[in-house]
């Protein structure tokens, strides 16, 4: 692995962390919920984002692999967070609010999915 290629990892985890932080700061600021809603937003953004990037490149095998790196691995690996996704539902379990969790499990694991592929699915088709 190059040195590039780490740096270009670092720097976008760097950012997608920060983005993480502020988008998920917003939401939770700004609506009321019973599901960690600023998680939900950045796992569906992420999710959206890594499926349009992917077409891209399925459509440009050109692009720089340590831009791909950057993009990919550093920015949308540290925006997303199936980590705390996951603490989270547990936590909705343990304190007994069932349907809270399993709706926040439901929407994190089916929503990124399909959002993924909706963004996939859109750059392939504005772009022919």
């Amino acid at each position: 692995m190059s040195s590039i290629t780490i740096i270009a990892v670092a720097s976008g985890g760097a950012l997608g962390a920060t983005l993480r932080l502020l988008i998920n700061g917003m939401v939770n600021k700004h609506f009321v919920h019973a599901l960690p809603l600023g998680t939900l937003v950045v796992n569906l953004i992420g999710s959206l984002l890594i499926g349009m990037l992917f077409a891209y490149f399925h459509q440009n095998s050109t692009f720089p692999p340590y831009l791909k790196s950057f993009l990919v691995t550093g920015i949308l690996g540290a925006l997303t967070t199936y980590s705390t996704f996951a603490i989270e539902s547990f936590f909705l379990l343990e304190a007994g609010h069932y349907m809270q969790a399993f709706a926040n499990m439901a929407l994190n694991l089916f929503g990124t999915i399909l959002l993924a592929g909706v963004g996939y699915l859109m750059v392939l088709n504005f772009t022919k």
